[in-house]
């Protein structure tokens, strides 16, 4: 889950953005490739990726009418196309909602083709309004713009004896951001919506000369994936969806059912440090109620006096919005986070919070002038209006959402976080509702449904209820943390993964799989001594192994829960 209102923190980063602001096309191919409706690939970036351009209906209702170009990239398969052994494109959305699979497997494409095969593409899409797609959502004139409008939204609303306070700001900046959407988006943001992306899903497919689509789709690339299943069941080659959110609560706009293992997840953080000893964990005490009572006690010293941080190549503050963030991220991805995560709080703790800024890729005040420096912006508008869009309406009053906020604070601590979500579509634009379920259907080729048992926001509960709506779909579990089976770093898992697509073979019902190490914050095994550390490799070679571990390294910057992405302008 990806960001999706801003308030203010680092505000100074708006140099780096104002330095940039004309120049995201330098670099950048998608200009000088013209959109078709037929796939037409061309070198890209750095070899061996290419990019293709694909004309398809804004509004499907209308098909001659105003098109929409999906930018694509691919990293081809090792085996030619007229071979019998190649097995054509497997879709990859990395969730948000808004997402940029462009930006995903420019960074994974190798990777996960090591994972799944080399018999097939690799393919990577901006969902219409995302990233490099067009016409995209874009709420603000300037970079700049959008950076100061978030500045505004302000703190963390806080919770005292049952009752919320704090959230008058960021209500009022949705309803503003609600009048700027249908500003800007005139006659075309009601059709950047799910259903549409996933009929766009079968246009790509079909474009590649495929009648059925190969696809894994991780967290809101759930949905996606639900919302495929459920309106062409019978147009299904492979389909994972991993990472799963629960499809009804996320059309209802509730984002009630998300942070249920949330908590889990943080009791896990303290049991690994209380279990890594202090070499290991900086954090660490007697035992876990001591690291958990520890950390409270530095929450509160942050909320009373925020940490000033100046170095000689960035400064903020580090106040208790910021803290709570990234924390809750590092939920996300414990085998990268937990370890300097637990040492920069330690710092901070000692007075110390440039450790826990840097940790947030607080750059130096000058401009790269590199083009992907805003798929992120381009992300947070493209993801605000995908689930605004897709939910149904959220009333204007304050005083419901004060009530939504209230009863989230029961389901989990995080709640102060997490509301935003659901917050930030007060006062969008009415549209006409896309389809929103019923999630049943008797596919083509049975569902892969892969679940965590302590993900902080797809609960496997979710999984469980996603994949009882699809006949003999079959749920893979991993007992680890992390959110999606990216972030446990499980040979078991993945080799199933590759048995899927190679073959359609799914696991025995009831499967759970073990990470590669149960604890986070132990080392990873040398590549040289894979086969002494991990006993079981399950027939996976070295080559594999790795790859699963650079998955887990790497894609943590597509996942960002809503509030850190905010502190991150």
């Amino acid at each position: 889950m990806e960001s999706m209102n801003v308030p203010g923190a680092l505000i100074a980063k708006a140099e780096t953005v104002q330095g940039c602001a004309n120049s995201t096309a330098d670099g950048s191919p998608w200009a000088k490739i013209e959109p078709s409706k037929e796939l037409a690939w061309y070198p890209c970036f750095t070899p061996p990726f290419q990019c293709a351009r694909l004309l398809v209906p804004l509004d499907y209702a209308d098909p001659d009418g105003q098109q929409a170009a999906i930018a694509l990239v691919r990293k081809p398969a090792l085996i030619p196309k007229h071979s019998h052994l190649y097995r054509g494109p497997v879709l990859f959305n990395p969730g948000g909602p808004g997402g940029s699979g462009v930006a995903l497997i420019l960074a994974l494409g190798n990777t996960f083709s090591t994972i799944i095969g080399p018999q097939f593409d690799i393919v990577g899409f901006d969902p219409r309004g995302v990233g490099s797609s067009t016409p995209r959502a874009s709420f603000f004139d300037t970079d700049v713009e959008r950076i100061l409008f978030a500045a505004g939204t302000g703190p963390l609303p806080s919770f005292k004896k049952g009752s919320v306070h704090g959230v008058e700001s960021s209500w009022a900046q949705a309803r503003l951001l609600g009048k700027l959407a249908a500003e800007h988006g005139a006659g075309y943001l009601e059709h950047i919506n799910t259903e549409n992306t996933a009929t766009d899903m079968l246009t790509i497919a079909q474009a590649h000369g495929r009648e059925k689509v190969q696809y894994w789709g991780f967290s809101y690339g759930s949905v996606l994936g639900a919302t495929f299943a459920a309106m062409y069941p019978d147009k299904i080659e492979r389909l994972i969806i991993d990472g799963v959110m629960d499809s009804e609560d996320y059309y209802a706009t509730g984002w009630k059912t998300n942070l249920v293992d949330a908590n889990d997840s943080l009791n896990l953080f303290f049991n690994a440090c209380a279990e890594a000893g202090p070499i290991r964990c900086a954090l660490h005490a007697a035992n876990p109620d001591d690291i958990k009572r520890n950390l409270t006690k530095l929450h509160e010293s942050v909320r009373r006096e925020p940490v000033t941080v100046k170095t000689d190549s960035f400064y903020g503050v580090v106040n208790y919005s910021l803290l709570r963030g990234v924390i809750f991220s590092a939920l996300y991805s414990p085998y990268r986070a937990f370890q300097p995560v637990a040492d920069a709080l330690a710092q901070l703790a000692a007075g110390d919070g440039a450790p826990l800024l840097s940790l947030l890729g607080a750059a130096p005040y000058k401009c790269s002038c590199n083009p992907f420096e805003h798929i992120r912006d381009a992300v947070r508008d493209g993801q605000t209006t995908l689930v605004c869009n897709d939910g149904d309406e959220v009333p204007n009053s304050l005083e419901e959402l004060e009530e939504y906020y209230e009863g989230l604070v029961k389901v989990s601590e995080w709640a102060d976080i997490w509301g935003s979500v659901r917050g930030s579509c007060v006062g969008w634009p009415k549209n006409k509702k896309p389809f929103r379920g019923p999630f049943v259907g008797n596919t083509s080729h049975p569902i892969l449904v892969i679940g965590n048992t302590a993900d902080p926001v797809t609960p496997l509960r979710s999984a469980k209820k996603m994949a009882a709506g699809f006949k003999d779909s079959v749920v893979l579990t991993i007992d680890s943390g992390g959110h999606c089976s990216i972030n446990a770093a499980s040979v078991c898992a993945q080799l199933h993964v590759q048995r899927y697509f190679q073959f359609g073979t799914l696991p025995d019902p009831d499967t759970v799989c073990e990470p590669i190490l149960k604890n986070p914050f132990f080392p990873r095994p040398a590549r040289e001594n894979f086969d002494q550390v991990i006993p079981d490799l399950e027939g996976a070679d070295a080559n594999f192994v790795g790859a699963v571990m650079e998955l887990t390294e790497k894609f943590d910057s597509f996942f960002q829960p809503p509030h850190i992405q905010r502190l991150m302008v």
